[in-house]
């Protein structure tokens, strides 16, 4: 790993280099189907494994309560993004993994409750664990949208998903990095369209 043979500025510096490098164009990419989704009042399923997963929850968080103003969270005058973590229901996910097996943890839950045209956001460093793939198998199958945010080579997600973010990079604690760092940019970009600030001041990806 980069963190045992860099001093602490090596690390940092190639932590930023490594974000210079990104598609500009995905991550305008995800923000674009966010925001769609919060206009449609479709669902944003978020999955991932281990760090991924973690990240996965943080940001349908965010989705769900930091792009709306408190004030407006409060009042209910402004419509929510409708995310949801498929790691957060412990009972359930270890029911299904205990019965049907871990790499089905994620797809019997879009199973209950997806539809046509809600998006899944899947993020795994490696894009090989399995649940990813068959949640994706099955998201592709049934008309939802799909993005990936990988690593390494991108793995079998990076061929199945629909959309996505390729870290290409052969470290797993930096590519989790750079996953968490954009996507606090993705919910301010997401909270900029929705009220219309910055770049989006204009009106141009507003409703």
């Amino acid at each position: 790993m980069l963190g045992g043979h860099c001093s602490l500025r090596e690390y940092m510096d190639r932590l930023a280099s490594e974000l210079q490098r990104l598609d500009e164009r995905a991550l305008d990419d995800l923000a674009g189907e966010v925001f769609s989704a919060w206009e449609k009042g479709t669902k944003i399923f978020v999955c991932g494994n281990g760090g991924s997963a973690a990240t996965g929850s943080h940001l349908a968080q965010d989705l769900a309560k930091g792009v709306i103003r408190e004030s407006d969270l409060l009042s209910g005058s402004v419509r929510r993004i409708r995310s949801i973590s498929l790691t957060a229901n412990m009972a359930w996910l270890t029911a299904l993994a205990n019965d049907l097996g871990y790499e089905n943890i994620f797809v019997q839950q879009l199973a209950n409750y997806a539809e046509a045209g809600d998006l899944v956001i899947a993020i795994s460093g490696s894009g090989n664990s399995p649940n990813i793939v068959r949640a994706v198998e099955w998201a592709n199958a049934h008309g939802l949208i799909t993005y990936g945010m990988t690593g390494f080579d991108g793995g079998a997600l990076k061929r199945l998903q629909q959309k996505g973010l390729h870290v290409a990079l052969g470290d797993m604690e930096m590519v989790e990095s750079i996953h968490s760092c954009v996507c606090h940019w993705v919910v301010d970009d997401v909270r900029a369209r929705i009220y219309r600030q910055g770049r989006y001041a204009s009106g141009a990806g507003s409703q």
